[in-house]
């Protein structure tokens, strides 16, 4: 009986640790993205969704891993200085990335030649979506104009510690990031905040 209880203990004690020890790693892991991605003030770094980041707070964009480019050679973001860029992370296969696209296609027909780039950043949730040719496929389908580079390994996800699917992020002409929006929805707000950055 006193052998059975030690191990018991040991056991618990055992999976307390390991409990412990995880959680601590996640701690120690990437911050979340409104964390990772700028600095602010302590009264304002709660949260940055859906709000303009000032520009002093505001943190440079990480830049985006190797990937395979559709509608487009291949792009860097310091290229891109004095545009304004909007990342949108996102995946063929998801419904509600799908619903972001007609305002994303908007926006790239209206604000294009006033400045605007649209990078489709595809990280795939599902097997068959990080087979390229079904990519290519589904770009084609769904009417999508602007680059869209593949994201297989998560290494662009990572280095902008997305957590969900579609996310779209809106840089500056100096390629800060000054706009988080995660799923659907806000769509005027978003617009808002796209002329807001074309006209500074």
């Amino acid at each position: 009986m006193k052998v059975k209880l030690f191990v018991t203990a040991f056991i618990l004690a055992t999976a307390a640790l390991i409990f412990v020890i995880s959680a601590g790693s996640r701690q120690a892991s990437p911050a979340s993205i409104t964390n990772l991605l700028y600095e602010t003030e302590a009264s304002d770094s709660a949260v940055a969704r859906d709000r303009l980041i000032a520009a002093q707070h505001a943190a440079r964009a990480p830049d985006l891993a190797a990937g395979a480019w559709i509608n487009s050679d291949p792009l860097k973001l310091s290229a891109l200085r004095g545009r304004v860029v909007l990342v949108d992370f996102w995946t063929f296969g998801c419904y509600n990335c799908r619903n972001t696209l007609p305002a994303l296609k908007r926006w790239d027909i209206e604000y294009r030649e006033r400045g605007l780039t649209i990078l489709g950043v595809h990280s795939p949730e599902l097997d068959n979506e990080r087979n390229l040719d079904n990519v290519r496929r589904e770009v084609a389908s769904l009417g999508i104009r602007y680059p869209v580079v593949t994201d297989n390994d998560y290494e662009t996800w990572r280095a902008f510690s997305i957590e969900a699917w579609p996310t779209e992020i809106l840089l500056d002409k100096q390629g800060r990031i000054r706009w988080i929006h995660v799923g659907e929805g806000n769509y005027a707000e978003t617009e808002e905040a796209i002329k807001s950055l074309l006209a500074e």
